[in-house]
């Protein structure tokens, strides 16, 4: 794949495939083309040159069955302060168009070490357990594949380990996750 804004070269040659169920971490300073590579993998920018598929659809022909397939975190928690965790999982769910959206939201503050503070507005959740709710917003509806841009920005180290702990989870169950840092 290749990416250039105007005489800038961003990308050059990428080329990688990632295997279900695994980590794939794209490291590199900053300005170094990682969101740019995320970016057009999750269809919010077209490449240049080269072909990519995700999930076996291309991107560029098929970008519908890519955002079906995926699901995207960027740098900073995208969490709405003012409602609960479980009402932020609960709306991601029903926008997502998905049975039982209760169930579906309690199985995720489970899974993510959240049903203590389910209740709680989010306002009142540290770095940590704000991130590990974005990613579980993330993950509603199963997708196969996730992008995670930045997961532990301005995290302390206590809260990093748990993104990771959860990172290593989602491969553990067969996700595709593929994170920047």
């Amino acid at each position: 794949m290749e990416k250039s804004f105007k005489d800038l070269h961003v990308l050059r040659g990428v080329d990688f495939e990632v295997a279900r169920g695994s980590i794939f971490a794209l490291l590199g300073s900053n300005g170094a083309g990682k969101t740019t590579v995320v970016r057009i993998l999750s269809t919010l920018l077209k490449a240049d040159a080269g072909s990519v598929d995700v999930n076996g659809f291309d991107v560029a022909t098929q970008s519908a069955g890519v955002r079906e397939s995926i699901s995207l975190t960027g740098q900073f928690a995208a969490v709405d302060e003012i409602l609960t965790g479980r009402e932020n999982l609960v709306l991601v769910a029903r926008l997502r168009n998905l049975k039982d959206p209760g169930r579906i939201a309690d199985g995720l503050l489970e899974r993510f070490s959240l049903t203590d503070a389910a209740n709680r507005r989010v306002s009142e959740y540290s770095g940590g357990m704000r991130r590990r709710l974005d990613i579980a917003m993330s993950l509603s509806g199963n997708p196969p594949v996730i992008f995670l841009d930045e997961p532990t920005t301005g995290l302390d180290p206590q809260s990093r380990l748990e993104v990771w702990q959860a990172v290593k989870e989602l491969a553990g169950r067969g996700t595709m996750v593929l994170l920047t840092t």
